[in-house]
């Protein structure tokens, strides 16, 4: 495992209770930095917390832009700065077809995949600039890049989330602030785990390593887009798909 050094450091996970989220937490604890946990599971938060030492909860509706804006606030207040911010909110949809899709649920998943992202930058990267120094990485999905079949919500929201990336990388690239997108295949993961099997093997059947991919692999590419090693690369689009999309 490489090491980093995050000592001194402030880092903000949103979807901060498992999965991708919760490994990315871990490993940026373990290496110095105070994690601060966002997600609306308060119970879910409570024990993603006590396997990520030292690091503190806030309840969080993503949508709700008052309580996003005031916990960001806070967490400055309370620690002085914050230089990390790792968005991996977000959630899986049944497979349907368009026409049978009900608007109310799709609008719903590219909000909470989507609008979140853009809300949790809205509010933390305001923080960074008053520092000029900052890392933010999204999580999109191969689903944004090819667009699978009967999952017309969740593709949407997660090339929304790469446009996005590309767009604020841009938007910041002469400040000190990085921004760049993991886009990883199907992972071993409750989130995998509670599709339909037929949804599972259809995933797997595209990866050309013949196997899912872990969290921790997703967290330690996170790891140096966190870094300040990570200094000359920003609103890319970073793969980790086990040879599935890598353009």
């Amino acid at each position: 495992m490489n090491q980093y050094e995050f000592r001194g450091q402030v880092a903000i996970v949103t979807g901060g209770s498992g999965g991708i989220g919760k490994a990315a937490a871990k490993r940026l604890s373990a290496a110095g930095a105070q994690v601060v946990l966002w997600d609306i599971n308060r119970d879910a938060l409570a024990a993603a917390a006590a396997d990520v030492p030292g690091a503190a909860t806030e309840t969080v509706d993503m949508l709700d832009e008052s309580v996003v804006e005031a916990a960001a606030n806070a967490a400055a207040e309370r620690y002085g700065r914050i230089d990390i911010l790792v968005n991996s909110v977000g959630i899986e949809a049944r497979r349907s077809t368009v026409m049978d899709y009900p608007v109310a649920e799709w609008r719903r998943l590219v909000e909470i995949n989507l609008v979140a992202t853009f809300m949790a930058c809205k509010f933390v990267i305001p923080h960074m600039q008053a520092g000029d120094y900052g890392r933010v990485v999204t999580i999109s999905s191969t689903a944004g890049k090819d667009g699978n079949a009967f999952d017309s919500a969740y593709s949407s929201a997660k090339a929304g989330i790469m446009g996005f990336t590309k767009s604020l990388g841009k938007e910041l690239a002469t400040s000190g602030i990085r921004v760049n997108c993991v886009c990883p295949a199907a992972l071993e993961s409750p989130l995998f785990s509670r599709l339909p099997p037929e949804q599972q093997q259809f995933s797997l059947g595209k990866i050309p390593m013949g196997r899912l991919g872990r969290v921790d692999e997703i967290a330690a590419l996170i790891m140096w887009l966190c870094s300040e090693d990570c200094s000359f690369s920003t609103g890319a689009i970073f793969d980790a798909s086990g040879g599935r999309s890598t353009y």
